[in-house]
């Protein structure tokens, strides 16, 4: 890895696995996703807010700790980033069935990002409020049997939280890691989307997966992530990477609804989900891709959408 692509990737994140026991028989939404990221969004301002949520007018909000946790505070901001963006984090939970009996446990992952990072308490406090409260419409109450790093070790267990395990990596070295699984002689690859792509390009929404647009929007992402990190890589951004035509796809149209507590209504998020074989990627762009991984791409990242794999064929 050249010097170039490995200050690009000096994205600091730490990834957590969290388990929920369910404390009775319930029923989740299907999406928890935005459910989880709903809830402890809604924990977090029912003990640090000070202005009745009135965020706009709010003479704190430089400093309130909700806005720091929940919506990402740029040192140096991209002139497409609107208030309110969310890219410090991605909340990802890919269990999507509604019925649980007592004792169940539900998982998902917390990826934190650049400064978010140190808000791992907020998020850890605000979950357990949460579970006092409970989750979902049926007001679903759990606790927090365990969370581990990426390396399967304890963080929290029991009442102790164990903060010498609290990995904080760099997106370099997953890509690295990852670049080894490879043989870099492959002639074709599979992208695999476990989460749904919802994604412009062109002005248009994207209803078949597109080569130069996934390229595109990893680049935005990364372009993001370092002005989140102080860093301004805009001549990246603008870079042109001619990229091979997919081979097959298998594609369909995904839409999920979410509840927002800030619009006090449902929403509908559509994008695509499925898999596609691509031919030989060039050598600069493998590790790009690779990084968007992990970092999630196009909209709605922060609750998990645009979650893929690459496999070598």
């Amino acid at each position: 890895m050249n010097d170039d692509l490995r200050d690009l990737l000096n994205i600091r994140y730490t990834k957590l696995h969290f388990d929920l026991v369910l404390v009775s028989d319930c029923t989740l939404p299907v999406f928890k996703s935005s459910a989880l990221r709903g809830g402890i969004g809604e924990m977090l301002l029912r003990a640090n807010c000070v202005r009745d949520r009135d965020c706009d007018a709010c003479d704190f909000r430089k400093e309130c700790i909700v806005q720091r946790t929940m919506y990402s505070q740029f040192d140096f901001k991209p002139g497409f980033i609107t208030s309110g963006d969310s890219v410090g984090y991605v909340l990802n939970c890919e269990n999507y069935k509604e019925s649980f009996e007592e004792g169940e446990t539900l998982r998902f992952t917390l990826t934190l990002f650049g400064t978010t990072i140190v808000y791992f308490n907020q998020f850890l406090q605000a979950l357990f409020a949460l579970g006092q409260n409970g989750l979902g419409k049926d007001k679903a109450r759990f606790y927090i049997s365990g969370v581990r790093n990426s390396r399967n070790q304890p963080v929290l267990g029991g009442s102790n939280i164990y903060m010498e395990r609290y990995q904080i990596e760099k997106v370099s070295d997953y890509v690295n890691y990852r670049l080894g699984k490879f043989d870099r002689d492959m002639e074709q690859y599979e992208i695999i989307f476990r989460t749904p792509l919802s994604q412009k390009y062109h002005g248009e929404w994207l209803e078949e997966f597109d080569m130069q647009a996934i390229m595109k929007s990893v680049q935005r992402r990364l372009y993001i992530l370092n002005a989140f990190e102080g860093r301004d890589e805009e001549d990246f951004y603008k870079t042109y990477y001619p990229m091979p035509k997919i081979i097959s796809q298998q594609v369909r149209p995904v839409s999920v609804m979410r509840y927002s507590n800030r619009r006090d209504q449902k929403m509908p998020l559509r994008g695509i989900k499925g898999s596609f074989t691509v031919g030989r990627l060039p050598e600069e762009v493998l590790p790009l891709l690779i990084a968007g991984e992990l970092l999630h791409i196009g909209k709605n990242t922060s609750f998990g959408f645009g979650r893929y794999k690459i496999k070598d064929l």
